[in-house]
């Protein structure tokens, strides 16, 4: 059925991108050509990692290079962001090409000449700094996108908006950033922005494949403090209190049943999560009040709400069955990463004919998140995955990213410039007037 699916899929939207054959020989020539640029990017970029709302020196050499190529440059969007425009020779949509600059709070533990040794102070400790999600290679691929593009923009028929965007991977509390405030600042405005492309290196997938899923493709997030309040007692009398642990363990239990009894999991899966628990320092001492921390995962809006609404009921009632009280708040948020459906049917065969039909793969659902959702809630958007993983490299024993031991294929790049420029080229050669 999956092939069959596929198969239909090509032969309904191919013609569309007959336009651009001899750009797409163009695009493969140069992509191959500037490979040695590319790794040499993604290594200065590993070696020099900064944290979300702090990539300035990373800022400025992508500006920098952006504006060397004659673009138009906007720095300082959502703190560091960059923002280049490239108008075409002719008229046609906007299209947007993401990228992520920042990196984690990651020792690094790879050997590899050029990895990091930056360390820096996050919440009261030191601890090293790493790209350990890829993202320096996400920015050396959109760069020689940039540079390709540029290199033929007089036959390119639209505008392409590159957006390189910090503070993907979250941020401390009282901050702003990342795509949200991307967003809010109008980075898809001036020009209107009519579909946007993203990208991002798997290290567990085969290096020269590329994944995706149409709707939901990555999950929501919701980070969520439960606080209960008891009354501290002798934990030699435990009926002079109300023990805000044993309601606690009650209600961890008792949220597991959200998605094994609430959630339809024929049509999506979801996760709660409770990673963290704290109460009380002693003991033979009942604490006032514990304090779970947990992330909530979901693949629609409707499954998003029906979590939430769940982990309230559950927690507050059993509370208050125990004489207690349950204090829920929410913090991180991130919306569903959904891959527009028309536009992933309608670019499919952009990405086969870049990669082959063999190395292009329907993806299993990704519990993880990605702020590129925040694009793609006010414009049609879709969001691949490249392979990463180095021929005769295991995928069940590869490290997952954001590992201190994460390691990508730097030969993958050249797959990953060729999509972003040929999704861009064939979607202006379907939807130029």
């Amino acid at each position: 059925m999956k092939k069959l699916y596929l198969l239909l899929l090509c032969a309904a939207a191919s013609p569309a991108f007959s336009q651009t054959s001899s750009l797409r020989d163009v695009v493969s020539k140069k992509a191959d050509s500037i490979q040695a640029q590319v790794v040499a990017w993604r290594r200065d970029f590993h070696e020099h990692p900064e944290l979300g709302n702090h990539e300035v020196r990373t800022a400025a050499i992508v500006a920098k290079y952006l504006q060397s190529l004659g673009l138009e440059v906007k720095t300082g969007i959502a703190t560091t962001g960059v923002v280049a425009i490239l108008k075409g020779g002719f008229p046609g949509p906007v299209v947007a090409l993401r990228s992520e600059m920042d990196a984690l709070p990651v020792t690094e533990h790879t050997d590899v000449p050029f990895a990091s040794k930056v360390t820096t102070m996050y919440h009261g400790q030191e601890v090293g700094v790493m790209h350990a999600c890829g993202h320096d290679s996400h920015m050396a691929m959109l760069m020689a996108t940039a540079e390709i593009l540029t290199s033929i923009k007089s036959q390119l028929h639209g505008t392409v908006k590159f957006i390189f965007q910090p503070a993907e991977e979250g941020l401390d509390a009282g901050e702003v950033g990342g795509a949200e405030e991307m967003v809010k600042e109008d980075v898809l405005e001036n020009p209107k922005v009519d579909v946007i492309f993203g990208q991002h290196i798997i290290s567990y997938m085969p290096s020269g494949t590329i994944n995706y899923r149409p709707g939901g493709a990555m999950a929501s997030v919701n980070s969520v403090q439960i606080v209960i309040k008891g009354r501290s007692t002798h934990g030699a009398a435990p009926w002079g209190g109300i023990d805000p642990i044993a309601i606690s363990a009650q209600i961890i239990t008792s949220l597991q049943t959200i998605v094994s009894r609430n959630i339809n999991i024929t049509k999506n899966p979801a996760v709660v999560t409770i990673g963290s628990i704290k109460a009380g320092n002693r003991f033979n001492i009942i604490p006032d009040s514990a304090i779970m921390l947990g992330t909530l995962r979901a693949f629609t809006d409707a499954d998003e709400k029906l979590l939430k609404e769940r982990v309230n009921e559950i927690s507050t009632k059993i509370a208050e069955a125990e004489g207690g009280v349950a204090h829920i708040t929410y913090s991180t948020h991130y919306p569903v990463t959904y891959n527009d459906p028309d536009l992933t049917a309608k670019m499919m065969p952009s990405l086969q004919q870049t990669a082959g039909i063999a190395n292009v793969k329907l993806a299993d659902p990704i519990t993880g998140a990605e702020d590129f959702s925040f694009y793609e809630q006010k414009v049609p958007g879709l969001f691949v995955f490249l392979g990463g993983l180095p021929k005769g490299g295991d995928p069940l024993t590869a490290p997952v990213n954001h590992s201190s031991d994460f390691y990508i294929d730097e030969g993958a790049f050249p797959l990953g410039v060729k999509a972003m420029c040929n999704l861009t080229l064939d979607y202006m050669a379907a939807n130029s007037k």
